[in-house]
């Protein structure tokens, strides 16, 4: 199979994720490089985030209120101006039906981008239902805001992008070189301080230290996994996707 690298800096980017800091994992990098070269970057969460603790005590409100401001303080870090729609739908109840449908293609046609990035419904062996269903709303959303015969009653002109990157994908043929971008993708996950503890591994309160172990493991672990995908197309680190263009 031949890989692409790295697609012409579009001049505006939508990345859309099931949860708040999916985005940072999946394409943090590439949105800090194409920002940094003035691409308006956009995040479209489609879940609230209220389940996203391993504290049973948590106050599922309070949960969705922090969430958010991590959110949109990832999205300046990666280079972005804080532009977040959150879809607000219960976290681990995601649909992929007309209603959240329509909310995704209304999204694309207001936003307009060149480049829409989102996870890869069709990953072997998914077992989170919010990612899948996530996928489906992104390649289903884009089918409906490019035709003008979709959705009528939003009063939006139709919008076909340019390309489709899907991260998580188990057959990658494009890879975006995010070798001087490490620095940036780690601050946006760090701004999802909430999280730490059950998506990365660190224990610790208060901003992530490079001294503490769990900290310089899960770097350590992130930098691997970006040098494995970096490698299918011959650089230091990358960020693998499925690539379509004929959208």
């Amino acid at each position: 199979m031949s890989i692409t690298l790295n697609l012409e800096t579009p001049k505006v980017a939508l990345a859309v994720g099931a949860h708040p800091d999916d985005i940072e994992f999946g394409c943090g990098g590439t949105l800090a490089k194409w920002a940094a070269d003035g691409c308006q970057i956009h995040h479209l969460v489609c879940t609230d985030g209220s389940k996203g603790s391993w504290d049973a005590a948590e106050d599922p409100a309070q949960l969705v209120a922090v969430r958010r401001l991590e959110q949109q303080e990832a999205s300046r870090a990666l280079g972005g101006k804080g532009a977040v729609t959150f879809l607000g739908w219960p976290d681990g109840e995601l649909e992929s039906g007309l209603r959240q449908r329509i909310e995704v293609a209304a999204v694309i046609r207001r936003v307009r981008p060149d480049v829409v990035l989102g996870h890869d419904p069709w990953k072997r062996y998914r077992l989170h239902p919010d990612h899948r269903n996530a996928g489906y709303l992104v390649t289903d959303g884009i089918v409906a805001a490019r035709d003008p015969l979709f959705f009528p009653e939003l009063n939006l002109e139709p919008h076909r992008p340019g390309s489709l990157l899907l991260w998580e994908a188990d057959e990658p043929d494009h890879v975006e070189d995010v070798t001087g971008q490490i620095e940036a993708k780690l601050a946006a996950l760090y701004c999802h301080r909430s999280q730490l503890r059950s998506t990365m591994g660190i224990s610790a309160a208060g901003a992530p230290q490079e001294s503490d172990p769990e900290v310089s493991e899960f770097r350590r672990r992130l930098v691997a996994r970006l040098a494995e995908q970096g490698a299918l197309a011959g650089v230091a680190l990358g960020e693998a996707f499925k690539r379509i263009d004929r959208l």
